[in-house]
Order: structure tokens, then C-alpha cells, then sequence
């Protein structure tokens, strides 16, 4: 029983602390640039009238293109390029 147990708490700390994903500004900018810059440039995200004023807000219009262009990003994936654009241009 001892041994599942500790063999459980490895899975388990494995299986949560992979930071590699999650809000990870470097693989959004990977993703943002194989998939967003082909839309639109930087100049969205600077705009005077941008329509972005929250990371929620933010994280929500990722998702949107996502779905809209069929990425197919995962949440983790789409939580990254929010990570990459609220870094670089939003500072949320």
C-alpha cells in the first residue's frame, strides 16, 4: 500500500507541476507567431482603441481567434499566447 501511495503522489506532482505550458510567454510567442502574425500584425495590440483591458478579456479573444482560424490550441496553449501578448504589449 506504501509504495502506490508514493507512486500516486509522483503521478500526481508530475502531472501538475509541468510549468513547461502553462502561461508560458515563450511557447505563446511560438504559436502567435506560426499562426497570428499571418492576420494581422502588432499593430492590433497597440492601437489607441483596443478593445482588450483585462487578461480575462484577453485570454477570451485568444480563444476566440483559436476557434475561429481552427488552431486547435488547447487551453494551456491559448493561455501562453495571452501570456506572450499581455507581456509584450497589454502588461496585464
Amino acid at each position: 500500500m506504501r509504495h502506490s501511495l508514493t507512486a500516486f503522489g509522483i503521478l500526481l506532482v508530475v502531472s501538475l507541476g509541468n510549468p513547461a505550458h502553462a502561461s508560458d510567454p515563450a511557447l505563446g510567442e511560438k504559436l502567435h507567431q506560426e499562426n497570428c502574425v499571418s492576420c494581422h500584425g502588432t499593430e492590433v495590440y497597440t492601437r489607441d482603441n483596443r478593445m482588450i483591458g483585462s487578461m480575462s478579456s484577453l485570454v477570451t479573444q485568444v480563444n476566440r481567434c483559436n476557434v475561429n482560424l481552427g488552431t486547435g490550441w488547447f487551453d494551456d496553449e491559448v493561455e501562453a499566447v495571452a501570456a506572450y501578448l499581455s507581456e509584450n504589449y497589454y502588461k496585464f
